[in-house]
């Protein structure tokens, strides 16, 4: 295995520190001051100019669109191993570098979706404003009136009604969705409730100004609302031409699965990346603070905190990378254990490491004055998102029993 990045992914990566440095990093605070003045204007969800400026910088730089697959675009397309350190130093500024690289969840997926399974007229439609940056997107999967985490369970159908498929049904923790540049979702449901338990479900595009389309409510995290939401959406009678199903009736489980397997890939190298920014707070305090006649890095259990903090960091990395290379290598269905298992590791490693610099930083790790608080409610959805710790370690249990059955 060679986990090293190409040349040309070495050249991005000197690239992109650069832009982090430069510009990303500094425009921080100009950010959280943006959302204010628009929280205070009723406008919670807009995004800040701030971000535009950061986008059109990114594009001038050529850093735009580095999430793309080279089985997508062969001239520029990174392999999904080429993409990890990208991801990972995106993940230091959570909120800004991937929107303004164009690569946020959940439009990566999205566009991977529309790649691999959309029509030409879809293509066109959607996937070209997307990649352009002009519109947002959302996908909804997960219920509140199911355990989604067995997708088997998705109650909200997709019925065929001459040349329009009909949706009811109800979503939950849709990301994006509260930002207006929000244009369509893909909507997962269930168009054959009686076929085999993998076939019942399929995907259709919904505009989010289709009539019937409501947003309930957009959901905080621990308090916190993000800029682009995370919302609760009814769906009510909304038709939809039929030409807006992707791929084909009954495929909806297979597509999920091949949307998620580079996605937790993403997922994972930024929380890296969080771990990371964490680690390097932490050191910063632990020499600048004097507690008991010494600074707190001459403390034997903070030292203990930093040491174990740089070993599991690189741990969860090395294995991430591993399921990097697997999935360029052999394809998603071969790494799906190590997908499963980087899910669960990285995400309790960013949350133990954070944790740790919270402490390391008192009263001031719980405040809006270090960027710790925001990022450890961020880094605990991911025990959640794309399925529960529990569903995965299943997963790899189910894997490695195999071996033996």
């Amino acid at each position: 295995m060679d986990f090293a990045p190409s040349g040309r992914a070495q050249e991005y990566l000197a690239r992109l520190q650069g832009f982090m440095d430069e510009r990303v990093y500094p425009a921080e605070p100009v950010y959280a001051a943006q959302r204010r003045e628009l929280a205070a204007a009723g406008r919670p969800h807009d995004l800040p100019s701030v971000v535009d400026d950061l986008k059109a910088e990114a594009r001038e730089r050529g850093l735009w669109n580095l999430f793309l697959p080279h089985a997508t675009d062969p001239a520029h397309g990174l392999s999904v191993t080429d993409y990890a350190p990208l991801a990972e130093l995106t993940g230091r500024s959570p909120l800004l570098a991937p929107e303004a690289l164009n690569c946020s969840a959940p439009d990566t997926g999205n566009m991977e979706v529309l790649d691999l399974f959309g029509t030409p007229e879809q293509k066109k439609r959607w996937l070209a404003p997307l990649l352009d940056g002009t519109i947002r997107s959302g996908f909804a999967m997960t219920e509140p009136d199911v355990a989604s985490s067995d997708a088997r369970n998705i109650a909200t159908r997709i019925e065929r009604d001459g040349d329009h498929y009909v949706i009811n049904g109800r979503k939950w923790w849709i990301t994006g969705t509260a930002d207006p540049r929000c244009a369509v979702l893909i909507v997962m449901g269930k168009t054959d409730p009686e076929g085999h338990p993998y076939r019942q479900q399929s995907m259709v595009l919904v505009p989010m100004d289709a009539p019937g389309v409501e947003v309930v409510r957009a959901l905080p995290v621990f308090g916190y609302h993000d800029q682009e939401g995370h919302c609760e959406i009814r769906f009510t009678d909304v038709r939809v031409p039929v030409e807006n199903l992707i791929g084909e009736e009954g495929g909806g489980f297979a597509i999920a699965q091949a949307r998620l397997g580079p996605g937790r890939v993403h997922h994972c190298m930024r929380a890296i990346g969080m771990a990371e920014r964490a680690l390097e707070l932490m050191c910063r305090r632990a020499v600048s603070r004097v507690a008991f006649g010494k600074p707190l890095a001459a403390q034997g259990v903070v030292r203990q905190q930093i040491a174990e903090a740089r070993m599991a960091i690189e741990q969860a990395r090395l294995l991430t990378l591993k399921t990097a290379w697997l999935i360029d290598a052999h394809g998603v269905k071969a790494a799906r254990s190590e997908v499963a298992a980087i899910k669960v590791i990285v995400p309790r490693t960013a949350l133990r490491v954070l944790d740790d610099a919270i402490q390391v930083h008192g009263a001031g790790g719980v405040s809006d004055d270090f960027p710790l608080a925001a990022m450890w409610a961020g880094a605990r959805t991911l025990r959640l998102a794309d399925g529960p710790d529990e569903v995965h370690v299943r997963s790899v249990a189910r894997t490695e029993l195999a071996k033996y059955a």
